[in-house]
């Protein structure tokens, strides 16, 4: 069981309040204490930070999943815990910083408080707490009451490897942006689309083997370089109603548009109808003015363009060379295409004259 604090706090609290501060004597063994007491606490956070600098150079190529820092509000009972994807010499670094930043400002903080107000409270409450503060600290507890070392084995921040991920645990990169599992076998480097992802990032890291954490952009073009043998089944899971019109950084694709661009993916025409459901938005243009029925009647997508002319706007959308999907149908050749298209503009100008009908009559 942990040790709480507020066993100790509490009456170091109710005894400080009882001191007499106008007691030169009292004040001066006050001063004493405190300056012994955090003297010895800034040496040991600077020896910590010293040592953490070491471990961070060591450590700079091993990936770790760090849980968010308990809050006394949360649920205790939430089964789905959110990790952040992060290299494990980064966050010991960061730790360290964060020790360091924390124990100068509280000690500037007290003694500021006591020199301009004359506080003596503050001197007797941090000449116990600090100690204590510093002994709940994981590198710390490393450092002076544990190995001596700081190692990722030991779980100083009930961190996990990729390895350790359960299903229900939720990763996040480091600006809180949802990131995918998938299995790296299942997706090939292969680029066998029209299109070519160019500026696809590395999605590799050191250290993990059987699986990787990919952003949804990264699996947005891997399934599109992955071509006619793609598996959107990679994609469509990582897509919900707040990620599902989600661009690429360079060219501001859309996991519609890459879908619209696979036509002949068994599963495209179905992969389409729930993102849309999601909430996947089929009038958002990429870099080029594209729309997700422009991509599909560039790649000759007509099971792609079926689903998407159910919104009939999108045939008259243009791209920034003023051409509308069934111009660049007919520019690529694409005559299945070219049918689907011209039947959907035939149905809207037919629907258009019997509604015209109607309101004369």
């Amino acid at each position: 069981m942990a040790f709480n604090k507020m066993f100790v706090m509490l009456p170091v609290m109710f005894a400080a309040r009882k001191l007499d501060g106008e007691d030169p004597m009292v004040v001066n063994y006050l001063r004493i204490a405190y300056g012994v007491m955090q003297g010895l606490c800034v040496l040991v956070v600077l020896y910590t930070y010293l040592k953490a600098t070491a471990a961070a150079a060591q450590y700079t190529n091993h990936i770790v999943y760090v849980p968010p820092a308990p809050t006394p509000f949360q649920d205790p009972n939430a089964t789905k815990k959110k990790y952040t994807e992060t290299n494990y010499g980064a966050h010991v670094l960061s730790a360290a910083r964060s020790l360091l930043g924390s124990t100068l400002f509280g000690v500037c903080m007290t003694v500021g408080l006591h020199i301009y107000k004359g506080m003596v409270v503050g001197l007797a409450i941090q000449t116990v707490m600090g100690p204590l503060n510093l002994a709940e600290n994981p590198l710390i507890k490393a450092l002076l009451l544990g190995t001596g070392k700081i190692d990722p084995a030991d779980k100083l921040f009930d961190e996990k490897s990729a390895s350790e991920l359960t299903p229900d645990d939720e990763v996040v990169d480091e600006s809180g942006n949802p990131l995918v599992r998938n299995n790296i076998s299942a997706l090939s480097n292969s680029a066998t689309g029209k299109k070519t992802a160019a500026a696809k990032k590395d999605s590799g890291k050191e250290g993990e083997t059987a699986s990787t954490m990919m952003t949804l952009e990264e699996v947005m073009l891997d399934t599109w370089d992955s071509g006619d043998s793609a598996d959107i089944s990679n994609l469509m899971s990582a897509l919900t109603e707040q990620n599902c019109n989600t661009q690429s950084s360079d060219d501001k694709w859309t996991p519609l548009m890459v879908l619209a661009g696979l036509g002949a993916v068994k599963g495209t025409a179905s992969a389409i109808r729930q993102a849309i459901q999601l909430g996947a938005n089929p009038a958002m243009t990429d870099k080029e003015g594209w729309s997700a029925l422009h991509w599909a009647a560039f790649h000759g997508s007509p099971e792609a363009a079926r689903e998407l002319v159910k919104d009939i706007s999108l045939l008259d959308a243009t791209d920034k060379e003023g051409l509308t999907p069934l111009e660049i149908a007919k520019k690529e050749n694409n005559n299945v295409v070219v049918k689907v298209l011209e039947e959907a503009e035939a149905a809207a100008e037919k629907s258009e004259d019997a509604d015209g009908l109607r309101k004369r009559k």
